[in-house]
């Protein structure tokens, strides 16, 4: 079995903002792409244009519509990937040794080469994060990209993960969680980050920022006055061509 290190020199990871992301699934095509010609081996899809198809992805986006008590319904869009987790159970369970937890920054990756496809490590998480590739036969999952951001062959401003990079909506955030006063770090603060199912003890590094009720934000009080009907009913020469047409 694997051990983790009591402490990482850093805790790199995502802040994801729940009321940004507009379901977009641009991050999830680029890191299928980044991932399948880069990082590890391929990420494998199974009659890709059948009706039966199947494949691997290290970034999943689920949309759920929510109904608050007393408030408009509203359309969620929530990105799912590995949460890094301190206290992580993918790495313990490993009964190979192929999952670890980085000690220089907290990334936690598969060795592929010692990864005999058990699943143990995917029956222990429990965000169901990790995705066993049936081309492979191995496990796959988020690794931050990590032969990016250190990668000094690209420019300072791509050396972050490709979801962060490529999301439109500015809807992810990548920095050092452990720092207090990183740029992840003071989103967290202000918008009142969130863990992912703190109950599970397993102390992800990920954080999510949570959705804000859409009427009852004070911009759209400004925009309501731009928002009204110019007139009720129309006039002069529009009045005319209205019902001229409605004859026809």
């Amino acid at each position: 079995m694997t051990t983790l290190p009591a402490q990482t020199e850093k805790k790199l990871g995502l802040v994801i903002d729940l009321d940004t992301c507009v379901g977009c699934h641009a991050c999830v095509i680029s890191c299928k792409g980044w991932n399948t010609e880069n990082y590890g081996a391929p990420l494998s899809d199974q009659n890709a244009y059948g009706a039966d198809n199947s494949g691997t992805f290290l970034n999943r986006v689920h949309s759920f519509e929510v109904q608050p008590d007393d408030g408009a319904a509203q359309l969620i869009h929530f990105p799912k990937s590995c949460l890094h987790c301190e206290d992580a159970p993918c790495v313990t369970v490993c009964p190979t040794g192929a999952s670890y937890k980085r000690v220089e920054d907290g990334i936690v990756l598969v060795n592929e080469s010692n990864c005999i496809g058990c699943g143990l490590c995917a029956w222990a998480c429990p965000y169901g994060a990790r995705e066993l590739d049936q081309a492979e036969g191995v496990m796959k999952k988020c690794t931050l990209c990590v032969d990016r951001i250190y990668n000094e062959n690209l420019p300072e401003e791509d050396r972050q993960p490709a979801c962060v990079r490529t999301c439109p909506a500015g809807a992810r955030h990548f920095g050092d969680l452990g720092d207090a006063t990183s740029d992840v770090s003071k989103l967290v603060a202000e918008r009142g980050g969130m863990d992912l199912m703190p109950e599970q003890g397993t102390k992800p590094v990920n954080q999510y920022l949570p959705p804000r009720p859409k009427d009852d934000m004070p911009e759209f009080d400004v925009l309501a006055p731009f928002l009204a009907p110019v007139a009720e009913e129309p006039k002069g020469f529009l009045s005319w061509l209205d019902k001229t047409l409605e004859k026809l």
